[in-house]
């Protein structure tokens, strides 16, 4: 039975972003498949390190005390120190742990690398983490024994920094949703079918500003959820509450999964800003909806939601698409329905994480041999 260590989240069960579901999902269908999956977990406070069992994956909690990126940075340098007491496949979601990941490279601990979106460049790290991102991506995209990018435009990127021979593309997935409650959405204010959704970090890269305005151009038969943190003493967050109507609700950060579930499900569109970075998870997730989409033009959001989507640049073209679409029930439908089946085509859970297990197996297959010629080597 072939063991794989998961590391590069703050483990399972998910309860904090798109990294932490992919390792649930994963490694359950891997557990299923018979593979002996450990999953490095993320504590809070002082104290041993301790390992349990969850749903049939094996975890490892690893206690650190000290707050913030300095917090992970710490929970991911143990957790590679811990994992390398072993010689088993690693599974590293993102790039963040580089320079830790050297010492496994040195130990010949075969390293598969999910190297997320090109996080370095985003200016809202500021100039010291983008360095230190960037000097983690390059050195992990030389210790990786292979790399994934979650999007065929990452893909392209990787070819500048690793050989095309190294890199597979694999997605990020999502389960359909069919039922949820009404309950989250009319403990809100809301009618099913009578709004839309809009979920992401409130920060310029996302167009919330654009799609608020665009939104608040007109009085619409619909009104809009904007999901996410905002404060007004934030200079951006500020314009964006003041560009709103009153058709507009900012009801806070929303974490809960039946919440989220049922606030896309029975949400009439869903609008996409991001303008950077591979496959979004909310963007999956709300095509597993049905959602049809709004979506920020760019190649990243045009491969996820494809042809069966309309698409903006301007708060202007949000107006206009906003128009044309919500006044033709058909279209919407349409548009729906395409979400669904763009999502099963290429985004379900099963489909994604059977190209994960083909790829372990092949770097599992390609260490084999690697020691069997080390082995001649020194005989």
């Amino acid at each position: 039975m072939p063991t794989v260590r998961i590391l590069g989240t703050h483990g399972v069960p998910a309860a904090y972003g798109g990294f932490e579901t992919a390792a649930e999902h994963v490694g359950k269908f891997l557990a299923g498949r018979g593979w002996d999956v450990v999953v490095y977990c993320q504590a809070d406070g002082k104290g041993p390190i301790t390992e349990d069992t969850w749903e049939g994956l094996r975890r490892v909690h690893i206690p650190v005390h000290l707050p913030g990126w300095r917090g992970t940075s710490l929970f991911d340098l143990r957790s590679v120190r811990h994992a390398s007491r072993h010689r088993d496949l690693c599974l590293v979601f993102g790039y963040n742990t580089g320079i830790f990941n050297t010492w496994q490279r040195l130990r010949r601990i075969p390293l598969v690398i999910n190297m997320d979106g090109i996080e370095w460049s985003r200016a809202r790290w500021g100039f010291f983490r983008q360095a230190i991102l960037y000097v983690n991506e390059r050195i992990a995209a030389l210790v990786g024994n292979r790399l994934i990018a979650d999007h065929p435009e990452i893909e392209v990127y990787l070819r500048t920094r690793a050989p095309a021979r190294k890199i597979a593309m694999i997605t990020y997935g999502a389960d359909a949703v069919t039922t949820a409650r009404t309950g989250p959405v009319t403990d809100l204010g809301l009618e099913p079918g009578g709004y839309l959704t809009l979920v992401c970090r409130p920060i310029p890269e996302n167009s919330i500003l654009e799609l608020v305005t665009g939104f608040s151009a007109a009085r619409r038969d619909h009104q809009l959820v904007v999901v996410g943190g905002y404060d007004p003493s934030d200079p951006y967050h500020a314009e964006v509450l003041a560009a709103a109507s009153d058709q507009v609700l900012f009801p806070g950060s929303i974490y809960e999964p039946e919440r989220l579930r049922a606030l896309r499900l029975h949400s009439a569109m869903y609008l996409h800003g991001h303008t950077v970075g591979g496959t979004n998870p909310s963007l999956v997730e709300a095509m597993a909806a049905g959602n049809a989409v709004l979506a920020h033009d760019n190649p990243y959001n045009r491969w996820v939601a494809g042809e069966g989507a309309v698409y903006f640049r301007t708060a202007g073209d949000v107006a206009d698409r906003l128009d044309e679409v919500l006044s033709d029930p058909e279209r919407l439908a349409a548009l729906g329905r395409a979400s669904r089946e763009r999502h099963g085509e290429e985004f379900t859970w099963e489909h994604v994480a059977g190209q994960y297990e083909e790829l372990l197996l092949e770097v599992l297959a390609a260490s084999g041999r690697d020691e069997r010629e080390q082995t001649r080597m020194t005989s």
